[in-house]
């Protein structure tokens, strides 16, 4: 076994200075760490009040070795605004020692990395007791009977003589995690410095579960009013914290508070499986599709949802009901087989009245009855037609024997 050891000297000033709330800032922030490091392995152990732990063995063919899992480590707790002291060793106790000690040999470290009791706290210094290699110099038994036998198994753990049996985080089924500002904001752009962190926290929290999500919400908190709600919301299931950054930003641009931002809450659910992207030898003809998608969404969090959709087909004859708008990656598109024949994608709502000489038939007719059911009957033969502008029309005559141009092909 490989263990990692994450140490966080003064865990509680962390977590405070990061936003996380009274009464237990430290078992809140381990929990969001703990969530956030499972991207790395599904084997993480809390160990309050200040560390956790991470079995990666298994993990290092998948990240490419110890070197880019410690480099991915460091990058993330940064990008979360988190401080650690990092260590391996072959056992969990071991790995605690060495980050908590400082990073040295195991048998250089001061004694203080044990944990010891207040009897044994005050004694070993008065006996020069100051390293685990003069503790393990004294006979065991004394050990074990002047300072209790947990002293001795602590230190048969940390060398594997012993085993060490371990509970493993699981991560929580949604996402939901809130930050106090360390100052009240006026602006709503001004809490994305803090919102970049929860959404980091996020990418790991769903790279932990395979999971993204269509979208996500956040809570701009005030004291004495309702929080300002903001929803962003994706044409495909994602997790990438950078994308939705730059999402956020767009909405928080857009935003006018009503009062001061006190604190944020970011939540996500109805999770979605999302696999790891596949590298592909070849180049990939569809690779683009992401990055169309991508603009999508900036372009629906800049002008919002109703302004940019997709058209989805309606089981309707009648042209104008045949279509409608569909969030993007989620509708049908037409099919050529379900049309009986050439639609212009221009129709004029309504149709103009033609009269005539201002157009000339060139195929048809094209019957369509429909609509007995709602009220709406429609009974037209449609022509494609040249106008006089020399366009391609798409025209009908009604029963009465008006003609009206419904739509245009060029």
């Amino acid at each position: 076994m490989l263990w990692v050891a994450l140490h966080f000297p003064q865990l509680r000033r962390q977590a405070l200075s990061r936003g996380h709330a009274l009464p237990e800032p430290e078992r809140e922030a381990l929990a969001a760490l703990a969530a956030w490091a499972c991207q790395f392995t599904p084997r993480v152990s809390l160990e309050p009040p200040q560390a956790l732990l991470m079995e990666v063995e298994g993990s290092l063919r998948h990240f490419g070795g110890i070197g880019n899992v410690l480099d991915r480590l460091r990058a993330g707790l940064t990008s979360l605004g988190f401080e650690a002291d990092l260590a391996l060793a072959s056992t969990a106790r071991a790995a605690l020692w060495r980050a908590a000690g400082g990073g040295g040999e195991l048998k250089d470290l001061p004694v203080e990395v044990v944990t010891l009791g207040p009897k044994a706290r005050e004694l070993l210094p008065s006996l020069g007791v100051r390293t685990l290699d003069e503790l393990m110099r004294l006979p065991r038994e004394g050990v074990a009977r002047r300072f209790g036998q947990d002293l001795v198994d602590q230190v048969d753990q940390a060398y594997g003589r012993i085993s060490e049996p371990r509970e493993f985080f699981v991560p929580p089924p949604s996402f939901s995690a809130r930050l106090e500002l360390l100052a009240p904001v006026m602006q709503a752009d001004n809490a994305l410095f803090a919102a970049r962190r929860l959404l980091a926290q996020m990418e790991g929290f769903l790279a932990a579960r395979h999971a993204g999500v269509r979208g996500f919400s956040l809570d701009l908190v005030h004291d004495s009013r309702p929080a300002t709600l903001i929803q962003v919301g994706l044409a495909t299931p994602g997790r990438d914290a950078e994308h939705f950054t730059r999402l956020l930003r767009e909405r928080l641009a857009r935003t006018t508070l009503c009062a001061a931002v006190e604190a944020i809450r970011l939540e996500a659910g109805n999770l979605e499986f999302l696999p790891g992207e596949n590298k592909s030898f070849f180049s990939d003809s569809h690779a683009g599709g992401e990055e169309w998608l991508r603009l999508v969404e900036r372009l629906q969090a800049r002008l919002g949802s109703d302004a940019v959709y997709g058209l989805g087909i309606h089981q309707d004859h009648r042209p104008e009901l045949a279509w409608g708008p569909v969030s993007l990656g989620q509708g049908s598109f037409p099919k050529e087989e379900s049309q009986n024949g050439p639609r212009p994608i221009w129709l004029l709502n309504p149709p103009r009245r033609l009269r005539e000489g201002e157009f000339v038939l060139l195929a048809g007719p094209e019957r369509i009855e429909s609509g007995w059911w709602d009220g709406a009957d429609a009974r037209r033969d449609y022509f494609i037609a040249r106008t006089g502008e020399g366009s391609m029309a798409w025209i009908y005559r009604e029963r009465e024997g008006s003609w009206l141009l419904h739509g245009l092909f060029a």
